[in-house]
């Protein structure tokens, strides 16, 4: 083990975020360049990029779940979460290498349809991101006490990732995207597969700090697993209610797009609309008062949920479409300079989000609670989304005002990781991160095609902020509903005194 391990030093916590950072920058990458490829460069409809974009919530529930159910119960290389990074990480960086190249690919293969090519390589793309992704947050979680330390974990992680995230919306902005994607390729790959051979994993969850000998013997005597997972197809859909409304909305989207079936008028997407409300105030109002230590958990992870899946409808209509509002607001502007400017706007938004999460989100956090502050931030996100609305007129107005709407994405990349790892049992990180998990993509489904249809329908672009200030909106009030986790070690000085002091002796 590294001495900057022994010492949850702040070089270990920066080394610890290189894997998440690679996943991040290639979802950057993915963010500025594939809609503005698929636009500007082969022609595409908002609705067919759309339907490209709804790949990665498809490849999110298929991924992270599968692969956090599978990390919490392998050993390989020693390490649980280690070969799940390096090969991700390495399929992530040959997509992207791809993703200039589709026509190319498409000329190679003999087809027609630009369309079912890019589709593919977004699946993959986004199936291989998926694949790091849950392991790159669990490792967090596994190597880390409960509190401070595991909140300033998940902070540094967004700190790292978000600089550079911005790195990459400022090579989009100032040299392209075409450069942007092949400096990319690089940088995904040795991050994600040189940083995880120096982090030592434990062999034995939910135990940080002890022995490993130890708890061997433990095991050896008492048949003491290193993991168990409850991921039966009935458990999963059990721990996911606050979703089904988002799951049964999506399925339906999947099979109108593809086969053209769809009930008449909108009452469909009402009924969805309307059953994800009833299951979201079902589970925020579930007191878990009173009931077991493991029941209590199940009924605080389901509000996380409920309470975090609403914002995520607003950041990704935001990131698939933001294009078409600079589009509607500045006509005068040319398909490169729209692209510019959607770069550089996001360049604000994640200077904001790398600069903030580790000099305030986990000071306030520490000070104030990691719920209320970041059901703070998302209010703050709201009022910038609104902002636009009104005053996004011009491209040196819309950097300033997405500076605004940075502080609720930096908190919606950092904190809900720290709240949710301490509203489950430690040796099922991987399932329930990938099940977390759900509560992104699956809203992301609405995103990409109810949001996409709506943001088509109408002339008038600004309905896109409309969306995504409400969704962020109905978000924060979701999450002051939500009670404030535990910190056993915290609470127990004693008990934290003495992990600190094993780990320390190595």
């Amino acid at each position: 083990m590294l001495d900057i391990q022994k010492r949850l030093s702040n070089s270990f916590y920066a080394l610890l975020a290189l894997p998440a950072t690679a996943m991040g920058f290639a979802l950057s990458v993915q963010i500025a360049a594939l809609s503005w490829i698929l636009t500007y460069q082969y022609g595409l409809e908002i609705s067919d990029v759309g339907l490209v974009w709804a790949t990665g919530p498809i490849a999110g529930i298929l991924g992270q779940v599968i692969i956090g159910i599978i990390s919490d119960n392998v050993w390989v290389w020693n390490g649980r979460r280690r070969v799940f990074i390096v090969v991700g990480g390495t399929l992530a960086s040959l997509m992207l290498l791809a993703l200039p190249n589709l026509g190319l690919i498409q000329a190679s293969l003999g087809l027609e349809a630009i369309l079912g090519i890019a589709i593919l390589i977004s699946m993959i793309l986004d199936l291989s991101i998926n694949v790091s992704f849950n392991p790159t947050r669990s490792i967090i979680a596994d190597v880390t006490p409960e509190g401070r330390e595991r909140t300033k974990g998940y902070t540094w992680m967004q700190t790292v990732s978000g600089t550079f995230g911005v790195l990459s919306y400022f090579i989009g902005a100032t040299l392209g995207n075409i450069f942007l994607i092949y400096f990319s390729v690089g940088l995904v790959f040795f991050f994600s597969v040189l940083p995880p051979f120096f982090v030592k994993e434990p062999k034995y969850l939910g135990r940080y700090g002890e022995d490993e000998e130890d708890i061997a013997k433990e095991a050896a005597d008492e048949d003491v697993p290193g993991s168990i997972n409850d991921a039966s197809l009935a458990e999963i859909l059990k721990s996911i209610r606050p979703l089904w409304g988002f799951l049964i909305y999506g399925i339906y989207a999947i099979i109108k797009r593809l086969s053209g079936f769809e009930f008449p008028g909108y009452w469909f997407e009402i009924f969805a609309l309307g059953l994800s409300l009833l299951l979201i105030a079902q589970a925020l109002f579930k007191s878990e008062e009173g009931k077991s230590k493991e029941e209590a958990g199940k009924i605080g992870f389901q509000k996380v949920l409920a309470a975090h899946s609403f914002s995520w409808i607003g950041a990704q209509s935001m990131f698939i479409y933001f294009f078409a509002f600079v589009d509607f607001r500045m006509p005068g502007f040319s398909g490169e300079e729209v692209g510019q400017v959607v770069n550089w706007s996001f360049f604000s938004l994640n200077l904001v989000a790398a600069i903030i999460p580790v000099l305030a989100l986990e000071p306030l956090a520490n000070k104030f609670g990691r719920v209320k502050t970041h059901a703070y931030s998302l209010v703050v996100m709201s009022i910038g989304y609104a902002s636009i609305v009104f005053l996004g007129e011009s491209p040196y107005v819309l950097y300033i005002l997405m500076t605004i709407v940075g502080v609720g994405w930096a908190s919606i990349i950092s904190l809900p990781f720290a709240i949710m790892s301490q509203k489950i049992s430690q040796n099922k990180m991987g399932l329930y991160m990938g099940l977390f998990n759900l509560s992104v993509v699956l809203p992301q489904l609405v995103s990409s095609f109810a949001v996409g249809d709506l943001v088509q329908t109408f002339d008038n672009k600004t309905v896109l902020l409309v969306i995504c200030s409400i969704t962020v909106a109905i978000s924060a009030i979701c999450w002051f509903m939500v009670k404030e986790p535990k910190d056993e070690m915290t609470e127990n000085p004693v008990l934290m005194d003495e992990k600190i002091d094993k780990n320390l002796e190595g």
